[in-house]
């Protein structure tokens, strides 16, 4: 094993955020799918915020912040057009 690959190993949590995050835009749709991904794209990214991804890691920390936001949106809105009647 080169020194080369053993620095490049390890930032997997990084991409994994970004991933969800990516998918968490998706996923926001339908607010029992889109919480838990983002929580865990999340909790992912700040975990790898010290790894030499740092910018995949911030990346995908932005993403599932921008789709927590729309989930929680939409459930909201959900719920209160659910209890209204309205829906």
């Amino acid at each position: 094993m080169s020194e080369g690959s053993a620095t490049e190993s390890g930032g997997g949590k990084a991409v994994a955020s970004l991933v969800l995050g990516i998918l968490g835009l998706i996923a926001w749709i339908i607010p029992i799918i889109g919480l838990p991904i983002g929580i865990t794209g999340l909790v992912l990214g700040i975990k790898d915020l010290g790894s030499f991804r740092r910018g995949m890691a911030c990346a995908g920390i932005t993403l599932c912040i921008i789709s927590l936001v729309l989930t929680v949106a939409n459930a909201a809105i959900g719920a209160y057009l659910g209890a209204t009647g309205q829906l």
